[in-house]
């Protein structure tokens, strides 16, 4: 049985399509196609349809039973993926998250580098291991400068946010579920 969310999450980024171009494509909102992806939104035979054509696919193609490729296991230091920005570098593990339950990254600050003024909040959990350098973690209404050895696990839908506190590099491997 296909898995609607999962497979047109698959779909749209073969094709390279991000959601907001899948959306204006068929004339729906991008949150429509972001709730159908997360499987909190179940679409009408006639939307799927829209949202196929907008791909180039049929009904048949998307319910098209397909062997799985091999599942990927192991990865080289060159397979990691840079997802981050100039000043914080988060090195995911494989090209893509796409299927995954975890998102697992090295991350390294540089001296100074956060994630911005704006405190993230998402679905999900976080936890990380500080390898080297320092690192403050704000989670709600707690703060606290982690050094190496040190680590944190909290629910993400708590406000939060990090930020190297020394001149250092900080470097840390962290996991989240669901990748965010």
């Amino acid at each position: 049985m296909v898995n609607v969310a999962n497979q047109l999450r698959l779909m749209r980024e073969t094709a390279g399509i991000s959601q907001r171009e899948l959306a204006r494509k068929v004339g729906v909102s991008n949150g429509t196609i972001s709730q159908i992806e997360k499987g909190k939104s179940d679409p009408s035979v006639g939307l799927l349809k829209q949202i196929l054509d907008g791909l180039g696919l049929s009904i048949a193609d998307f319910f098209e039973e397909r062997v799985q490729p091999r599942q990927k296991i192991f990865f080289t230091s060159d397979e990691f993926v840079d997802v981050g920005s100039a000043n914080v570098q988060f090195f995911q593990m494989g090209a893509s998250s796409t299927g995954r339950q975890i998102q697992f990254l090295k991350e390294i600050y540089a001296g100074g580098a956060s994630t911005g003024h704006k405190s993230l909040v998402h679905e999900g959990e976080e936890a990380g291991l500080i390898i080297s350098g320092q690192l403050e973690v704000t989670v709600g209404d707690q703060r606290r400068t982690l050094s190496a050895g040190d680590g944190y696990y909290f629910n993400s839908t708590t406000p939060h946010s990090f930020r190297n506190v020394g001149i250092a590099p900080c470097e840390l491997i962290s996991a989240c579920t669901p990748p965010f």
